[in-house]
């Protein structure tokens, strides 16, 4: 095969790459931004002033692709340290217990993670990365995608075209310009609203903590998390559901932090100093495209990352199944629907989490099906157990990290454990 066109060098579009250039001779990657020569933030991903999770499974995946990202992320400043021993996770108001997980967390600013991804594709051999190129539309003929039409209407020709383009994809309404159904569609509507500071980081500062996530719960629909960077930095991102989130002045900022479930955030940022902007977001929905429910589908296109399913960004899924999803284009079949059936496979994990923990919360536009009620229930006795149960924060960590699936939890050995260590025992994290 000779040439593949991807749209987007967003991550789910570089890590597409890198797979591609294994199997084809060209991979042309276009964007229709003005991409940076140095780490910065840049218009087409708003969001990348915000916290982003990096999970186990997406570090594997990505070293996968691109062999030794890892140790280059870390000669650049980013950190490393176990996930579960350096960090609080605290779900259900209560801290789960901390141990030596066996998995080591990788915390790095997106800018710095896009950077370096962006130029170790670029160097790839027969990989060209196009800035300033808006796509308009699709080549096709007889039901084969044959390339992609930029603005100003120049082809592209390409034997295969993926669509890394993210919440804005526009493959929905190409195919029913080529004479296909589009897919269903799956909407959580969530209103989300989100602000983020940026502090300096001592290394003595949260007795060595990376990380620390205030699960939302019901009685307190909003969470927040902070992650230690590159350059001696914290980053803080705090959410809430429909309450309008976070205020950005610092004193506004620190009495919401105070507002969450323990005051771990608002100690911080309270006795750190706060350096750079405070920016905010929104995000109304979570939203999961079926391609792999469609009869019929044009050959030589395919839809990854964001365009297929877009999560609820506080749960911090959407890198690491982005570059899982584009692991999946190692498979020497890239036929669209056996593709997007692997695809599923990847993605009804983290959409279930996603789902059955947001519908906990009020105001949560789904479907709260009597599965999802059993499981919330269930989750109920879980956090205080794993309060104090190394063995049930270690199954959560992993489940939350996807290397497990979520009825890990439910196994014969960890129903013991809960319903004999439950919630009579545990003390929530406030205590």
């Amino acid at each position: 095969m000779d040439h593949a066109v991807v749209i987007g060098a967003s991550m789910a579009g570089l890590l597409s790459a890198a797979a591609l250039h294994r199997r084809y001779a060209k991979v042309t990657v276009l964007d229709r931004d003005t991409l940076p020569t140095a780490d910065t933030h840049r218009k087409g991903v708003a969001q990348s002033r915000h916290a982003h999770g990096l999970l186990a499974s997406g570090r594997a995946a990505m070293d996968e692709l691109l062999p030794g990202l890892t140790a280059e992320l870390v000669a650049q400043g980013a950190l490393e340290g176990d996930i579960l021993g350096r960090g609080r996770w605290i779900h259900g108001g209560h801290q789960h217990t901390r141990t030596d997980s066996g998995l080591t967390g990788l915390f790095v600013s997106r800018v710095l993670l896009e950077g370096q991804v962006r130029r170790r594709v670029a160097a790839l051999p027969g990989v060209r990365v196009l800035p300033d190129r808006a796509v308009t539309g699709l080549l096709a003929r007889q039901g084969q995608v044959s390339g992609v039409r930029l603005a100003g209407g120049d082809p592209i020709p390409a034997d295969l075209v993926v669509d890394a383009t993210g919440r804005g994809s526009r493959t929905p309404s190409w195919l029913s310009e080529l004479g296909y159904e589009p897919p269903a569609e799956e909407r959580v509507t969530i209103d989300l609203r989100y602000g983020t500071r940026e502090f300096r980081r001592r290394p003595d500062q949260m007795d060595g903590d990376l990380v620390i996530l205030l699960a939302p719960t019901p009685q307190v629909p909003r969470g927040g998390v902070a992650l230690a960077l590159e350059g001696e930095r914290w980053v803080v991102t705090m959410a809430g559901y429909g309450d309008g989130g976070p205020p950005l002045p610092l004193d506004q900022f620190a009495a919401y932090a105070r507002s969450l479930v323990t005051p771990d955030l608002y100690e911080l940022v309270t006795m750190a100093e706060p350096i750079g902007e405070p920016r905010g977001y929104h995000t109304p929905a979570s939203v999961r495209h079926r391609y792999e429910r469609l009869s019929r589908f044009p050959e030589g296109l395919l839809v990854v990352g964001d365009a297929v399913c877009a999560f609820n960004p506080f749960y911090g899924q959407g890198m690491s199944v982005a570059a899982m999803e584009a692991r999946a284009l190692l498979d020497p079949d890239v036929r669209p629907l056996p593709f997007f059936r692997r695809v599923t496979k990847l993605l009804d994990a983290p959409w279930d989490i996603v789902v059955g923990g947001d519908l906990r919360l009020p105001g949560v536009q789904g479907q709260l099906t009597p599965r999802i009620r059993l499981v919330n229930t269930y989750l109920d006795r879980f956090h205080p157990a794993a309060a104090h149960d190394a063995d049930l924060a270690t199954r959560f960590i992993r489940v939350a990290n996807l290397l497990e699936a979520p009825p890990s939890l439910l196994s014969p050995a960890a129903l013991l454990r809960v319903f004999r260590n439950g919630a009579p025992r545990a003390l929530p994290a406030l205590v």
